[in-house]
């Protein structure tokens, strides 16, 4: 399975299932019910709205851990995802983003669960965070695939919103070959400064002149006002806040708004590809 065959006739149209607070994460209140209750809701809400893709990520676990999570965040992510596949009844591909950079534990979540992609924030290079220096993983990441027998697709940020590259100002379209020819990603995502932040549109650009045959996704800022422009350039979009209620990342999604951005999508004009 690609990048091509899992998105086969559609612009990928991404939303996201930010997850609250999971045991054992500072902000966790000791109501499980309400976590799931809530995936499940904002799962919802997207299928029905028209998104072809849903990613699960622990959003509510800040502060994060640069790398390995615990144990019993794993067994969380993992019910939660395969309580959002039971939910929309795998009516769309779903993925996995284990904050803030464990690809390891995304990849066990998916095989367990069923999810077909995962998003992994540095996968290769070296970032300064907020959580540190993050150093990319891609040759433990793709043996981990190998030994899991997994077909699960890995979708990389390159220059990833919320930190800085690493020793030297270097062009983000060198990171993103790095990242896709060298770190064997699947897909490249580019994103902003910061979650819900815009995506610099000359940066995308630098990045599908330098990368034109590899799927690219915009991971941060779109609008229902520039999704068709921006789309022009890159191959789909991943969207979180703009769904939200009243665009606060940290509310349930509104069908409503949800549907506008759906609506105003080209879903299901995808541009000729070279790779079909």
């Amino acid at each position: 399975m690609d990048f091509w065959t899992l998105f086969p006739r559609c612009v990928p149209l991404l939303g996201v299932v930010h997850l609250g607070a999971l045991p054992g994460s500072p902000r966790w209140r000791g109501d499980w019910p309400a976590v799931e209750d809530a995936a499940r809701r904002d799962a919802n809400a997207l299928a029905d709205a028209g998104a072809n893709g849903i990613i699960v990520e622990n959003f509510g676990d800040v502060p994060f851990f640069p790398a390995a999570v615990p144990a019993v965040t794993v067994a969380a992510i993992t019910a939660l995802t395969r309580a959002v596949r039971d939910e929309i009844r795998a009516a769309v591909p779903v993925g996995v983003n284990v904050l803030r950079n464990d690809a390891n534990a995304a990849l066990a979540v998916a095989t367990v669960a069923g999810a077909e992609f995962i998003r992994v924030n540095v996968h290769a290079g070296a970032m300064v965070t907020d959580q540190g220096i993050i150093q990319g993983r891609a040759a433990e990441t793709l043996r981990e695939r190998t030994r899991l027998g997994a077909s699960t697709l890995i979708f990389a940020d390159v220059a990833v919103k919320h930190a800085a590259p690493l020793g030297s100002d270097v062009p983000i379209a060198e990171l993103a070959e790095e990242a896709f020819e060298r770190g064997l990603a699947d897909a490249i995502i580019v994103t902003g400064a910061g979650t819900g932040k815009q995506t610099s549109r000359d940066d995308l650009t630098r990045v599908r002149d330098a990368l034109p045959d590899a799927p690219l996704l915009v991971g941060s800022g779109v609008t229902v006002d520039d999704v068709r422009d921006v789309v022009r350039i890159a191959d789909g979009v991943i969207v979180g806040t703009a769904l939200k209620r009243d665009a606060a990342v940290t509310n349930p999604v509104d069908e409503e708004r949800a549907r506008a951005f759906f609506g105003a999508s080209p879903r299901d004009e995808r541009k000729p590809h070279p790779r079909g």
